[in-house]
């Protein structure tokens, strides 16, 4: 580990929660007006992540009062004061610029629970998933040879 690696380990903050592309977000950002402080929270989805260590940013887009909104955040960043994951997606890119142009009902997705994913548990139980043998002894009142 060089000593540029080292330095920005350092910075890093221990509780970022894991999200992902697609998710839903609210962000609660320290704003200082004058001498005084206050969190203002920014809620919407994640379009975009860039970056590795202490210089990793993501990309939040907003519908606010019809005008779309995008703004990058610093995930290590000290103004960030909390983050929360309100619903996970599940998205089938990386980068989510495709939003850019939808609006309403195009701009959805799948919440990830409501989506089957093999080998998780869910969907048919595995007892009936198995036809049943057929036995071969002859069912009762058949004439025997």
């Amino acid at each position: 580990m060089n000593l540029i690696e080292r330095i920005e380990r350092l910075n890093m903050k221990k509780d970022v929660p894991a999200f992902n592309i697609g998710d839903d977000v609210k962000i609660h950002i320290k704003v200082v007006e004058g001498d005084k402080e206050r969190i203002q929270v920014f809620e919407g989805i994640i379009i975009a992540k860039d970056g590795s260590m202490n210089r990793e940013t993501f990309t939040v887009r907003k519908v606010s009062y019809g005008v779309g909104v995008e703004r990058v955040f610093p995930l290590h960043s000290p103004k960030i004061e909390k983050i929360e994951v309100v619903k996970s997606n599940r998205v089938k890119r990386a980068k989510l610029y495709f939003l850019r142009g939808r609006s309403g009902k195009a701009a959805r997705f799948v919440e990830k629970e409501k989506y089957f994913i093999p080998g998780q548990g869910k969907g048919i139980p595995a007892a009936k998933a198995v036809p049943e043998v057929q036995s071969t002894e002859p069912a009762e009142g058949a004439a025997k040879s």
